[in-house]
């Protein structure tokens, strides 16, 4: 694959990322002007600013750029022996461009009914989408898309860790018993700048108690939405999706300079009623 075919594929997927370019290189360096490499939170993708330790503190300043999750460019001069620790006496200057640097993201645990239709409707959104279900059926119903990311998991809470503690969280899995391991691990690992839960008001009580038995601290407890949606629609799953997605949308437009304090918004509290007694999944 190209530099340039790379460089849109990434785009494509709406997926973080930073372009590293070697403006200058003076001296005896690795690598000469004008190389490029295109890194992730996962390293490098394509291309090399030189190998070795220049290129190992490049790329582990460009994780820590996606980390911060700002859309922040830099150029910075490094000499080779004093600020790398390299034999060589040369010095490069670098530039580092970060694209996509705060994406939306929206983890939907369970691919049922309801699902079915949220999902699309999610992805003609400006969002990254990622699906988990321990049903690998449900999984495959689901189109696929480059801003999905479907996942088939026996124990689905497992995933929270990898998800971003700003991530946008909806759970609709097969009923109460499969979405409270999944709520639980989410306020432990205080996560989710958004957590909504299908289902009624009386599963949301159930949900708090059984939250405070298993010890989760009072002020994670109610960091919820259940019923989730807004009190729009019939119980149908189209408008189920609608009233979901609306909320989602509020949430994040009240709320979306604060996401990295995993905290809801004060604005959308009087949103917490929700859709009103709906349980399909």
């Amino acid at each position: 694959m190209t530099y340039l075919e790379q460089f849109l594929d990434l785009v494509a997927k709406k997926e973080p990322f930073v372009e590293i370019i070697l403006v200058d290189a003076r001296g005896s360096t690795p690598a000469d002007s004008g190389s490029k490499a295109l890194v992730t939170k996962e390293g490098v993708v394509w291309g090399t600013v030189g190998g070795g330790k220049v290129e190992a503190k490049a790329i582990n300043h460009s994780i820590e750029l996606l980390r911060l999750g700002e859309k922040k460019n830099d150029f910075l001069i490094w000499n080779l022996q004093r600020d790398v620790g390299m034999t060589c006496g040369g010095e490069v200057k670098l530039y580092f461009d970060v694209h996509f640097a705060k994406v939306w993201e929206i983890a939907v645990f369970g691919a049922g009914h309801v699902s079915q239709s949220l999902v699309p409707l999610l992805l003609t959104l400006d969002c990254h989408v990622t699906c988990v279900d321990s049903r690998l059926e449900w999984i495959e119903k689901l189109a696929s898309h480059h801003q999905l990311k479907k996942l088939h998991l026996a124990t689905p809470k497992d995933y929270v860790t990898e998800l971003p503690s700003d991530a946008f969280f909806v759970l609709m899995t097969q009923g109460h018993a499969t979405d409270f391991p999944i709520l639980k691990e989410i306020l432990l690992q205080k996560k989710g700048s958004f957590i909504g839960v299908i289902g009624s008001k009386s599963k949301k009580l159930v949900l708090e108690r059984e939250l405070r038995e298993a010890a989760v601290p009072d002020e994670y407890v109610e960091r919820f939405y259940c019923p989730v949606g807004l009190p729009i629609g019939d119980s149908s799953p189209a408008e189920i999706a609608v009233s979901i997605t609306s909320q989602l949308l509020f949430c994040r437009d009240q709320g979306f300079s604060k996401r990295g304090e995993a905290t809801m918004s004060e604005t959308c509290a009087h949103l917490f009623q929700g859709k009103p007694e709906s349980s399909k999944v």
